[in-house]
């Protein structure tokens, strides 16, 4: 397969073109228009809105379709006081636990296995920690060195700025090892659950990334626990 990265193609136009096996990955296609396509077999995720199908705005479906069988997205999406978020909290403790517990099942091998181009079990914990590191170290508690070095940037991060934050990217580390250092984020985050007040989701963050890469000012502590 071909690799095309970093290419624009904003208002080009596409006919008679064969895209059969084709993957599309952190790709923007706002405003893209599909007409008489063979659209067969077709897997789309990501953040979708306005997503028409044959003149049928499907969004509203596939959104009640997902909360049908993730009820926990409604719960986090009507979270607003103190004791609401830390109900939410407790939801999403125990759905890790289980997730966790069903990957201590499976051998090493299988936990560090990319199915499809996607993470293995041990990025996608990774990912988790560098998340708890930006949202809650670094903007919440505001702390001066908060990420740790086996934490996942996204796809797409700049590679001198994620070792410039102290991310080890040729890390290869063991379920257990990640497992150990997720533990303490998530006691870290719940920590910070147990003890909100509304006043404190109200107030301003920290932010201490290179200023190129920075949150939009005047992000409060409410934001950082819902992004």
């Amino acid at each position: 397969m071909t690799r095309i990265s970093d290419e624009s193609h904003r208002g080009d136009a596409f006919e008679s073109v064969d895209f059969t096996g084709a993957t599309f990955r952190d790709c923007g296609f706002s405003s893209v228009k599909a007409v008489d396509c063979n659209l067969v077999g077709l897997h789309l995720s990501g953040v979708i809105t306005g997503l028409v199908v044959n003149d049928v705005d499907i969004c509203g479906y596939v959104e009640a379709e997902l909360d049908r069988r993730h009820p926990e997205r409604v719960q986090v999406r009507a979270m607003q006081t103190p004791d609401e978020l830390r109900a939410t909290w407790v939801t999403i403790e125990q759905g890790w636990a289980d997730a966790v517990e069903r990957a201590r099942r499976l051998p090493e091998a299988a936990r560090q296995e990319r199915v499809d181009d996607e993470w293995s079990f041990v990025e996608t914990l990774r990912h988790l920690v560098y998340a708890a590191d930006a949202w809650a170290a670094r903007t919440i508690l505001d702390r001066a060195q908060p990420y740790h070095r086996l934490g996942l940037v996204h796809t797409g991060y700049d590679p001198v700025v994620a070792r410039e934050l102290g991310v080890d990217l040729d890390a290869t580390p063991s379920f257990d090892e990640v497992l150990a250092v997720r533990a303490e984020r998530m006691a870290m985050v719940g920590g910070i659950v147990a003890g909100v007040t509304d006043a404190e989701l109200a107030r301003p963050a920290s932010d201490r990334r290179p200023p190129a890469t920075r949150s939009r000012p005047g992000r409060s502590v409410r934001a950082c626990g819902s992004s």
